[in-house]
């Protein structure tokens, strides 16, 4: 099975990111865009996993032991960058920093044989992609034509802001591929204490 670990975003916050996405989708109709009821912040992109490992998991992350996360949600940017675009996300800052809760996450699935990621944690809500593979820098990166009339109607606009909230619990997710994007089944909670 497909995994990931992510938070959950606010109902109220869904809401106002789901208007700003009604808004601005005309301008990258050929990206994919995140559907809204999708919408969550990706800790650490497990991948294929055998059903066995899912308990291995779920011990290891319950030993994580972290406050709350009061986030707030604005601004917007584009991975890699904004010149050679292929995903299109929404800024996060936290207190204490979600970087913090994604580390011990990864040093809980290294125990269970989990490696961690090659990069750093770079907190945000992806919300829409074009192109295949990973946001980073890939050779053959050129402009991106797709993310162009987006960038250019944003840049005309006050930076969008959607709220704060508290995260209360991270989760487990399997991500099941279907047509028309993936959907994505709740496995574990871990509450932050």
């Amino acid at each position: 099975m497909r995994l990931f670990i992510a938070l959950d975003i606010d109902d109220a916050i869904r809401g106002r990111i789901t208007r700003f996405i009604e808004g601005v989708h005309g301008f990258a109709p050929d990206a994919r865009w995140v559907r809204p009821e999708s919408l969550h912040v990706t800790l650490k992109f497990i991948g294929e996993k055998p059903d066995e490992a899912v308990e291995e998991m779920r011990c290891a992350l319950s030993e994580v032991k972290t406050p709350p996360l009061e986030m707030t949600l604005g601004g917007y940017g584009f991975f890699p960058e904004a010149r050679e675009a292929r995903v299109f996300w929404i800024g996060i800052e936290s207190r204490p920093p979600l970087a913090d809760l994604a580390q011990q996450v990864d040093e809980a699935l290294v125990r269970v044989q989990i490696p961690k990621p090659d990069q750093a944690f770079t907190p945000h809500l992806t919300l829409a992609r074009c192109g295949s593979g990973a946001p980073r820098r890939q050779k053959g990166d050129g402009r991106n034509r797709r993310f162009v009339r987006l960038q250019q109607k944003l840049a005309g606009t006050p930076m969008p802001e959607f709220g704060t909230m508290t995260a209360r619990e991270f989760c487990l997710y399997q991500s099941q591929l279907a047509p028309g994007g993936s959907r994505y089944l709740k496995i574990a909670q871990f509450g932050l204490q």
